[in-house]
C-alpha cells in the first residue's frame, strides 16, 4: 500500500534543521505484515531524543531511514499467527523481545539479543525490510519507523491498550514512560524514606519525575538548566528544582539519582550528587566516544553504585499495563509531558526545538 512517511535521508545536516531539511515527507510503498507481523494505522507518534540523536549523527544509522519508535495506532490488518484483532489499538516500542535469548530471560535487565541485531539493522525482528521508495529498500527505525501514515510491525514490537487511553498517552507509554519510569520501578525501587533526583528534565526525564510523585518518596528533587522545566517539574509534584550548578554549590544529594540527559557531564553531576549508600541509574544516551571521570573510591568507601538503564530495564508487556493503571487512578497524569501537537509536516522544525531543549514531548497527530 501507498503510505506518507518522514524519511531521513542523511546524517549530520547543519542546523537549523528546517533550513537544512534533512527530514523528507515522502510517498513509499509499505508491504503486507508477513507471519507473525501487523499493519497499524498510526494515530500519534512522539519526538524524542532517539530519533534526533540519528538525525545529527550520534547514533549511525543507515539511511534512508523512516525514523520515529514512539508511537501508538490501531491495527488495520493481522499476519498468520496474530493474536490482536483489527481496530486494536496498541502501543508500539522500540525494543522488541524475542523471549528465547539470554537478554530476555534477564527480566528485562538486557536488551533483546535478536532485537537489538535487528534495529542496528534497519530491518524488522522477523528479518528484512517492508519499506520501498521508487523500487528501493527504505530502512525501519528501531522496529517500529511509526513518523508515517501506517507502519509494519512484529506484533512482539507492540502491546494492546485499551480504547479509553487517548493515542498520544498510549504513544507516550512506549518510550518517554518505560525508560524513566523504569528507571525508577525496575532499577532502583526507591524506598519510600529516599529522595529521587532526576537529572535532565527531557521527556524522559519528566517521566521519571512523575512516577517518583506517584510512588511517594521522601522528595522528589528536578535539575535542569531549563528554568521553565524546572517550574513545571514543582507543578508536577517536585519538592524542590534546582539548576546542576546550584546542586553542585548547595551540595544536594539523593539515595536515588535519575541520569536522563546523555551527556558525560551531566552523568558525573548525577553520580556526584548521589548520597552514600545510594545509587546513580543513568539511562541517556550519549555520544558513542563520550567519556566520563569518577573516582571509585568515592563508590567505594561511600558505599554507591552505577546502574545502567537502558529502556527503562522493561519489559513493556508487563510494564505498560501498569502504568496505564497508574495512569486511570490519576496518579500518572502522562498528558502533562506532551508540550506540542504538531504534524507531519513540522518536523524538521520540530527536530530543532528538541535540539535546542526547549521542547518535552511534541506529539505528532494524525
Amino acid at each position: 500500500m501507498r503510505i506518507r512517511g518522514a524519511v531521513l535521508e542523511r546524517i549530520g545536516a547543519p542546523v537549523p534543521y528546517a533550513e537544512s531539511a534533512p527530514i523528507t515527507i515522502s510517498e513509499l510503498e509499505l508491504a503486507d505484515p508477513g507471519p507473525g507481523e501487523i499493519l497499524v494505522r498510526i494515530e500519534a507518534a512522539g519526538l524524542c531524543h532517539s530519533d534526533l540523536s540519528v538525525v545529527d549523527g550520534n547514533r549511525v544509522r543507515p539511511v534512508p531511514m523512516l525514523l520515529g519508535h514512539e508511537a501508538s495506532g490501531k491495527v488495520v490488518q493481522a499476519g498468520p499467527g496474530v493474536d490482536l484483532p483489527v481496530g486494536r489499538r496498541v502501543a508500539m516500542t522500540f525494543l522488541p523481545r524475542c523471549g528465547e535469548c539470554a537478554g530476555c530471560a534477564s527480566g528485562g535487565r538486557t536488551p533483546c539479543i535478536p532485537g537489538s541485531a535487528a534495529n542496528n539493522a534497519g530491518e524488522l525482528l522477523g528479518g528484512g525490510r517492508r519499506l520501498h521508495r521508487d523500487g528501493a529498500e527504505v530502512q525501519h527505525h528501531l522496529g517500529v519507523s511509526g513518523f508515517a501514515t501506517h507502519a509494519v510491525v512484529d506484533r512482539r514490537s507492540v502491546v494492546p491498550v485499551d480504547d479509553d487511553v487517548p493515542p498520544e498517552v498510549a504513544a507516550v507509554l512506549g518510550c518517554a514512560v518505560l525508560t524513566g519510569g523504569g528507571a525508577l520501578l525496575n532499577s532502583a525501587k526507591p524506598a519510600a524514606t529516599d529522595r529521587v533526583m532526576v537529572v535532565g528534565l527531557g521527556g524522559v526525564g519528566m517521566a521519571a519525575v512523575l512516577v517518583a510523585v506517584s510512588l511517594g518518596v521522601r522528595e522528589v528533587i528536578a535539575v535542569d538548566t531549563v528554568p521553565d522545566k524546572l517550574a513545571l517539574a514543582r507543578e508536577l509534584g517536585a519538592g524542590s528544582a534546582h539548576t546542576p550548578a546550584e546542586v553542585a554549590d548547595r551540595g544536594v544529594q539523593a539515595e536515588v539519582v535519575v541520569e536522563a540527559v546523555g551527556s558525560a557531564r551531566a552523568f558525573e553531576s548525577a553520580v556526584a550528587a548521589t548520597a552514600p549508600g545510594g545509587v546513580t541509574v543513568t539511562v541517556g544516551l550519549p555520544a558513542p566516544d563520550a567519556r566520563a571521570t569518577i573516582s571509585p573510591l568515592g563508590l567505594v568507601a561511600q558505599g554507591r553504585s552505577i546502574v545502567g538503564s537502558y529502556l527503562g530495564s522493561a519489559v513493556p508487556s508487563r510494564d505498560i499495563p501498569e502504568y496505564v493503571r497508574m495512569w486511570r487512578e490519576g496518579r500518572l497524569p502522562v498528558e502533562k509531558l506532551i508540550s506540542a501537537r504538531i504534524g507531519l509536516a513540522d518536523i524538521n522544525g520540530a527536530m530543532d526545538e528538541l535540539a535546542a531543549g526547549h521542547a518535552l514531548r511534541q506529539v505528532i497527530m494524525f
